[in-house]
């Protein structure tokens, strides 16, 4: 996944779990984020205290959504809470391609190399060596930073990924979780603190369906 800019504006929300099972069911009712977009503001689906706050959050849900493939919908709304959260992670990987990037390059690199804990350091190192390349993560002020760090590591915790002492907890990936993921872009299992081994089985797996 290369992007020619990345964007930085992910601070709206965290994995946000609830709204985002309310908006998928939406849109199976409705088959179209237009018009889910308007029934989740008109009827303040969300349960937002303003209308401002619920127009932002839809849009940061939607925004994230849409990107899922119709399986992986499906599956949103009927798995598990684990693979819930573990498409939920998905989603916002496919939606900013700096958390793919800190989920393919430090999280995952961390957890193969037998490295299980997770710091701030890791983070500001990551930051630091972006900010090198990309134009617009060298303008984030040192104050966004650190509430960007702050939400994308409480979005790993919130998909089970990481536990409260910062330490990378393995991907329970499903099989079918696996093979939908496979099926859109294998490149999508490597957000995930998953061994080499686990990405062979899978794809010896999804070889032989």
């Amino acid at each position: 996944m290369t992007d020619q800019t990345l964007s930085m504006s992910f601070t709206s929300g965290t994995l946000l779990y609830h709204e985002s099972l309310i908006v998928a069911g939406l849109h199976a009712e409705l088959g179209a984020w237009e018009a889910v977009r308007q029934v989740v503001v008109a009827e303040n689906r969300l349960q937002m205290r303003t209308l401002n706050a619920s127009k932002r959050i839809c849009r940061e849900v939607i925004s994230r959504l849409r990107l899922l493939t119709p399986q992986a919908l499906d599956l949103l709304r009927t798995g598990t809470q684990i693979e819930q959260n573990l498409l939920l992670w998905l989603a916002v990987c496919k939606r900013y391609g700096y958390i793919y990037q800190f989920a393919t390059e430090v999280l995952r690199e961390k957890f193969v190399q037998l490295d299980f804990l997770l710091s701030h350091d890791d983070y500001e190192i990551f930051f630091n060596r972006k900010a090198e390349w990309y134009p617009e993560v060298e303008r984030v002020a040192s104050s966004t930073q650190r509430k960007q760090r702050q939400v994308l590591f409480k979005m790993l915790r919130e998909a089970g990924l990481l536990d409260e002492q910062g330490r990378i907890l393995p991907a329970l990936l499903t099989p079918r979780l696996a093979t939908l993921i496979q099926a859109d872009d294998v490149a999508f299992l490597k957000i995930y603190p998953v061994t080499d081994q686990d990405m062979r089985k899978w794809a010896d797996s999804y070889a032989r369906s």
